[in-house]
Formats: C-alpha cells, structure tokens, sequence
C-alpha cells in the first residue's frame, strides 16, 4: 500500500488504519520534504520510503539535495525501513532529470553504504535479480548493498 500525503498526519492515520485492517501488509510511504521523511522514518510500521531523491528543491552549490542525510539513513536502520528507488519513475524522465536524478542516488547509495541502511528498487517483482544487481553496481554500491538489494 502505498502512502502518498504531504501531511504527516494524514500519514499517521493512514498507516494506523492500514495496520488494523491487516498487519502484515507491507506499507510505503512517498517522500516529500526532509521534515517529513523525518518524521516518517521515526515511525516503526513503515516498511519502505519511496524515492527521497524526486523532489522540487534545488541542489546547493556545493552538495547535492539528494533528500537522505546521514541521520535519516541512521533512522531508517534502527527501524528497519529499506529506501527504494522507483525505477518507472526514472524511466519516464528526459535526458538532463534523468541525469541529476541518478547522480542524487549515487550520493544516496553512498550515505546508505556507510549506514548499512538497506536499499532497493520499486517494484522489485517486475525486474531479473541481476538486474538489480547490475543497476546498483553500476552506481558505485558495493556487491553486499546489491545482493541485500535484490532480497
């Protein structure tokens, strides 16, 4: 089930009433801003953050916004929420998104290497594993981020 409200609260209720009517489906949340991917991430029900690089902000002139810092990574460990990418997304995109896109997942491969925070592509169904493999590698992973990214 996917979540997607820029209100926190309107997130709250919807994972509560998610979680009553059946506890063991699988719950993910759409990025927004960086309070709210906060705020998500500190809950405990939620499975999977979906893509905190898509968002309308500008990078800095130095660093790139790619919607992960080190905290966030940190939180999305402790309670065990997988960051995912998704990739349909990317595809529809043209030539110069598609490009400060990707490099904003680079940089967010890398704060979630350096956490162990678990990573992976959305909807994981839809592709081969070593295609999975072969996209995260390809984006300077290490070959442990992208096997834990296929399972």
């Amino acid at each position: 089930m996917i979540i997607n409200t820029k209100n926190i609260d309107d997130a709250r209720k919807q994972v509560q009433k998610i979680k009553k009517q059946n506890p063991s489906e699988k719950i993910i949340v759409k990025a927004q801003d960086e309070e709210f991917n906060k705020k998500v991430l500190e809950m405990k029900n939620i499975n999977m953050l979906l893509s905190p690089e898509f968002h309308d902000r500008k990078d800095k002139l130095k660093q790139k916004d790619s919607g992960l810092n080190e905290y966030l990574c940190r939180l999305a460990k402790n309670n065990n929420t997988t960051i995912a990418i998704d990739i349909e997304n990317i595809q529809k995109l043209d030539k110069k998104e598609k490009a400060i896109v990707i490099s904003r997942i680079i940089q967010n491969i890398d704060l979630c290497k350096k956490e162990k925070t678990k990573m992976t592509l959305y909807p994981i169904d839809k592709y081969p594993k070593q295609d999975i493999m072969g996209f995260f590698i390809a984006l300077k992973s290490s070959t442990y981020q992208a096997k834990q990214a296929c399972s």
